[in-house]
């Protein structure tokens, strides 16, 4: 199956279809392990629709989905231009593309979200997007763990998120890791609701 075929219900969240383009662009360019491993290895912290093969699939996807669905109340969206409204799903759905490095390694890389957001700045042409919206989408995805910015040895690796895109994007991959919030998925990794 195609990658865009996989990913047209969240391609359809953008508004901009410059920038759901340059989505596609990523999507493209992404692993294909982005697609088949766990979201997580011990199954320790995400429920279980993002366990088992194509379960790093199916969180980005509900990140992106809870993302969208915030968006769409006008007491959180209307707080969010059009575009950073589309970036933050962007954003949301390819944070975690480089979660085992690249090449792929065995474990997940603690500095997934600072490689991610930099495969985003380093590749900015060749995905479409301005200096500007890269550098967005760099800030909310490299912040996208939140508080957890300690590495196993104690290490302050990571930046905690300051603004309020960064704090929104951070919320909306928590939810999605949340075991007491099960999003339903259909045979073919959609959402089925």
């Amino acid at each position: 199956m195609e990658r865009e075929e996989i990913f047209l219900d969240e391609l359809s969240y953008i508004n901009d279809e410059e920038l759901s383009n340059c989505l596609l662009n990523i999507i493209n360019m992404l692993p294909d392990y982005w697609l088949e491993e766990a979201a997580s290895s011990t199954g320790k912290y995400h429920p279980e629709y993002a366990l088992g093969n194509g379960g790093l699939l199916r969180h980005s996807k509900a990140a992106m989905r809870i993302g969208y669905e915030l968006l769409s109340n006008p007491a959180i969206g209307d707080k969010y231009s059009s575009r950073e409204k589309d970036l933050m799903l962007m954003a949301l759905l390819v944070h975690d593309g480089l979660k085992l490095g690249m090449p792929k390694e065995k474990y997940t890389r603690f500095d997934h979200p600072i490689l991610m957001g930099q495969f985003i700045l380093d590749n900015k042409d060749e995905i479409g997007l301005s200096v500007e919206d890269a550098e967005f989408m760099n800030s909310v995805i490299k912040t996208h763990m939140g508080p957890w910015t300690t590495d196993y040895n104690g290490n302050e690796v990571l930046e905690k998120p300051k603004t309020k895109y960064q704090n929104f994007v951070h919320m909306c991959d928590f939810l999605a890791s949340r075991k007491c919030l099960l999003v339903p998925f259909d045979e073919n990794n959609n959402i089925s609701v």
